[in-house]
């Protein structure tokens, strides 16, 4: 009969524990599950990209509801537990109810510390620990001219700076020590980190110190420091570090310190009560990164189910990614007399190294903007090893060591099995190496079964690494992607080419790029010549037999070989006169099925094609034009009513739609390009599954990208908050233009943006104004070429007249 077990908080360390648990015995244990948040397990240590608008909640879940009903734990989620009565070995929820248990673990993790200044209960006060916290500095960025001051430089100060900053807040970091991040960076290195963030616009204010809050109507309204610094804010947050939780173990008479005293097994002082997390203390010391919480999970399940295992302190190494600053640290890297340091400067990259020696070994390294070769000089930290031999090419790396360069897998060879490869799970070489083993045999394999590379991905290198190791030749390592097989080269290849070579027309590319085929195929001939319609506005040669029917027409072809005619509504507004010729053109040419369309328009469906001229005249004459619903290109840019009509609207969101669709109709574009403009969060318009969405919001206008809504389902990820139309204009159409010049053909945003990273197309865009400007201007000079309503030229001009006449009258019969 499985015995009763009862956990108390469902954090990442009781989660990771029950995982253990479930793996070596799922029928053990009858599980419940306490949680005074109202939810389930969680990647706290991704809350900072929920802040900055990279994921959603949802996307750093760790165990669904559906994970725990398929595992039989009984979840008790928003629900403190009041008391533990040992005695009777029951648990006392605060509504009353009574849990009994064989087992009980205590993973009540950690409060943070709230600086007892005047003015600390003020609302507006918060930790920086949870979703609650996240949420409120979410709905900060939605206010208007908004400022926050952040008290604390370390890790989870600056990533709620950063994101908060992200989100258009006007931030001010408060630091006591001299230089940010301190127990991980030195001054260096932290002058550095300092350096990058006050580029972003965020203010940092080292040496600083706080002497109190003061308030009006019970908010928080400013911070005042000992200098007499007054720093408005309307959220103030403390990042100021962490405490264990100890009050319920402590009130049920289990011995306590600085955490919950466990021995190696990861038992306390009572025999039947577990402790796992940061509510732990072992041998004096007390855990706040994730690694050695996962490997005390994994003695906790061992010891649940009478296995051996031991909990054993390791030395442990930080490699993080701070607002997109690379840094890692590990030993000791403090000043003394007998130490020497070697010391690597690239101001021009912004790239720190410094290597710690005591008697010829490496005790201690910091690294800032590159940290490539971190997990090798991790290992000589541990090791201990003498470094004599290669002092003078030590700070360069495992490629530098014997005289000449390394194959890069030499070096993940030389790495020892306990070696950490992925830093957020705590997953070393040699449990990787088990799970390839046990046949997970491709990237997405190992990130299930090991979870490396499974949270913040800076791993993901090395884990393919490993994974070619193990594998030899069995893994193969993916071919390089040619455009089709008429050619060799890639879709990159040939963009860089087609400019190299001022190629204009298709036969002119297949001549100088050596084709393997006489006039190429479906699939190369549309790529190219799109690409050099990029490329070459207004001098290419536009070859239409290489387009796809629907954009040689200009209609959409349907299943019976009728036509769709959709006009264009700028916003997604019309007018009584354009739905007077949509009537009359409905009824003139028969059309069987009318229809409004998910993008606010309305589709004419079962058109002939011979009768296509005919309907786009009589449209034309009522001023609408071709609304490209077939296009590789702009659809539409769908809207609400905005400030106009809605009582939540917080700007013009109509005439914003109105002026991007202005700009922007007739570009072609490597796949179709949807765009929306909500007036507020409430996001009417569906903004956050578009390639580009706009939320209008008080201080200005969020820009979000890389949404989609089709086969795939993704959510947009946030590129900047616009100050003005605009600025937020002017990003789009740099936005726009940087992934049409980028893109591989076929490929939406998103599948581009996944290729080469948000924070390269944030550095093209948003960071360098420069670029954003020449981007825009780019995109604003090919527009002359082709705002030209393609339908007008086939109405009234004749262009491409035999494409709508009819091979054959096959209602005529040949007379006998």
């Amino acid at each position: 009969m499985a015995q009763k077990l009862v956990i108390i908080g469902a954090g990442m360390a009781s989660g990771r524990a029950l995982e253990e648990l479930i793996k070596l015995d799922p029928g053990a244990y009858d599980v419940t599950l306490f949680n005074a948040e109202a939810r389930g397990n969680y990647d706290r240590i991704m809350l900072s990209p929920v802040l900055s608008g990279d994921k959603a909640f949802e996307d750093i879940i760790i165990h669904t509801s559906d994970w725990y009903a398929e595992n039989g734990v009984t979840c008790r989620f928003g629900e403190k537990v009041a008391k533990v009565d040992r005695e009777r070995k029951v648990v006392i929820a605060e509504n009353g109810d009574e849990v009994p248990y064989d087992k009980l673990i205590f993973g009540t993790g950690s409060n943070p510390f709230i600086i007892p200044l005047p003015g600390h209960n003020l609302e507006g006060v918060i930790a920086y620990r949870d979703l609650e916290d996240t949420n409120k500095m979410i709905e900060l960025g939605a206010k208007k001219d908004a400022k926050a001051v952040v008290i604390g430089g370390g890790l989870l100060g600056l990533e709620a700076a950063a994101g908060l900053a992200l989100r258009g807040v006007d931030v001010t970091v408060v630091h006591i020590m001299g230089h940010l991040m301190e127990r991980q960076l030195d001054e260096a290195a932290g002058y550095l980190l300092r350096k990058a963030l006050i580029d972003k616009g965020i203010t940092v204010l080292c040496s600083a110190n706080s002497k109190e809050i003061i308030g009006e109507n019970g908010h928080v309204k400013a911070l005042v420091l000992d200098d007499g610094t007054e720093l408005p804010c309307d959220l103030l947050v403390m990042a100021v570090g962490i405490r264990p939780n100890v009050a319920l173990a402590s009130e049920a008479g289990l011995m306590v310190g600085k955490g919950i005293h466990v021995d190696d097994q990861m038992i306390t002082s009572d025999a039947d009560i577990f402790a796992v997390g940061e509510c732990v203390e072992h041998d004096g010391a007390i855990f706040g990164l994730v690694a050695p919480l996962y490997d005390q999970a994994k003695v906790l399940a061992r010891t649940l189910v009478n296995q051996d295992a031991k909990f054993v302190q390791r030395e442990i190494s930080t490699k993080l990614k701070v607002t997109g600053c690379d840094l890692f640290s590990a030993g000791d890297f403090a000043e003394a007399s007998d130490r020497e340091d070697i010391v690597f400067r690239d101001p021009s990259r912004g790239v720190y190294k410094r290597l710690v020696l005591k008697e010829n070994a490496v005790i201690g390294a910091v690294m800032y903007g590159d940290t490539a070769d971190s997990n090798w000089f991790f290992g000589l930290i541990k090791s201990r090893e003498d470094i004599s031999e290669m002092r003078d090419t030590l700070i360069f790396g495992p490629a530098f060591q014997g005289g000449a360069p390394l194959d890069p897998m030499a070096a993940v060879a030389a790495l020892p099995d306990d070696a950490e490869i992925c830093g957020c799970n705590g997953i070393s070489k040699g449990e990787i190496i088990a799970v390839i083993n046990a046949g997970s045999n491709s990237l997405d394999l190992v990130k299930v079964t090991s979870k490396a590379g499974s949270s913040c991905g800076s791993c993901v290198g090395l884990v393919s690494q490993v994974l070619g190791l193990t594998l030899g030749d069995a893994f193969q390592m993916p071919e390089k992607e040619t455009i089709c097989k008429c050619s060799d080269l890639s879709h990159d290849d040939v963009r860089k080419l087609i400019i190299a070579k001022e190629l204009k027309s298709i036969p002119a590319a297949m001549q100088e790029l050596d084709w393997k085929t006489s006039c190429g195929c479906h699939v190369c001939r549309p790529a190219l010549n799109y690409y050099m319609v990029c490329a070459w506005p207004g001098e290419e040669v536009d070859d239409s037999r290489s387009r796809f029917i629907n954009e040689r027409v200009h209609a959409n072809i349907q299943k019976d070989g009728t036509y769709s005619v959709v006009p264009r509504m700028l916003g997604g507004i019309t007018t009584p006169n354009e739905l007077r010729a949509i009537a009359d053109a409905a009824d003139k040419y028969n059309v069987p099925t009318v229809k409004v369309t998910g993008g606010q328009r309305i589709d004419l469906l079962g058109i002939k094609k011979e009768d296509l001229p005919a309907i786009w005249y009589d449209l034309g004459e009522a001023g609408m034009i071709s609304g490209q619903a077939y296009a590789k290109g702009l659809r539409t840019v769908k809207t609400c009513v905005g400030t106009d009509h809605c009582r939540f609207g917080t700007q013009d969101s109509t005439g914003l739609g109105i002026k991007i669709e202005k700009e922007m109709w007739g570009a072609w574009s490597p796949h179709k390009f949807k765009l929306a403009v909500s007036g507020c969060p409430r996001n009417c318009a569906e903004s956050t599954c578009k390639d580009l969405g706009i939320i209008c919001v008080d201080s200005g206008y969020q820009i979000l990208v890389g949404g989609a809504a089709g086969l795939d389902l993704r959510q947009t990820e946030l590129l900047m908050v616009a100050k003005t139309e605009e600025e937020a204009i002017d990003v789009a159409c740099a936005f726009y233009q940087l992934y049409r010049e980028g893109a591989q053909y076929l490929h939406r945003p998103y599948k581009w943006i996944d290729k080469v990273g948000l924070d390269w197309v944030k550095e093209q865009v948003v960071d360098d104004l420069e670029n954003r400007g020449a981007l825009a201007a780019r995109f604003r000079y090919s527009q002359q070429f082709y705002q030209i309503d393609p339908w007008a030229e086939r109405a009234k001009k004749g262009v491409d007249a035999h494409e709508f006449k009819p091979l054959a009258d096959f209602t005529k019969v040949a007379a006998e």
